[in-house]
């Protein structure tokens, strides 16, 4: 789908302020409401926009912690690959997890309430992932930056 200046400066404001008012974004990217709407609608059906989501403070859930961990398989044959992916998407302290080009497999995004609960996720959940050579975790100490808005 080729996105025009107008899709773009909606996407904008759609990523930063996801429950604004069709006529509070068509009045921000000079648009009337009915045509705002229909390009909105476009952009969902066409999968740009595939949903919309509450964003949680980690601190207020209890998740204060961060680790990312790199793994490594034994070997990266197909079934292994498949059979890790399957098992690690069940877990539900992972929030993310990336097949890797570089020393690891693969990356994930852990949150945990502490040490001690990433302590439980390894020995409950990681641990037991098939496949798994070797595992390497760090600690994220604090959060620099942080946005889900695609630069559009």
């Amino acid at each position: 789908m080729e996105l025009d200046t107008t899709d773009r400066r909606i996407l904008s404001v759609l990523q930063r302020r996801g429950r604004i008012s069709n006529a509070e974004l068509a009045e921000e990217v000079n648009l009337s409401a009915s045509a705002c709407h229909r390009r909105v609608q476009r952009l969902e059906q066409a999968g740009v926009i595939r949903g919309y989501v509450a964003l949680l403070d980690g601190r207020a859930v209890n998740r204060r912690s961060t680790v990312f961990v790199e793994i490594t398989l034994q070997r990266q044959a197909d079934e292994v690959m498949d059979a890790f992916e399957r098992e690690v998407a069940l877990i539900p302290d992972v929030l993310e997890c990336y097949l890797m080009a570089g020393t690891a497999d693969y990356l994930l995004k852990v949150v945990a309430e502490d040490a001690d609960d990433f302590a439980r996720i390894h020995r409950r959940h990681l641990a037991r992932l098939p496949g798994v050579a070797q595992m390497h975790s760090s600690f994220a100490l604090r959060t620099v930056c942080r946005t889900t808005a695609l630069p559009v």
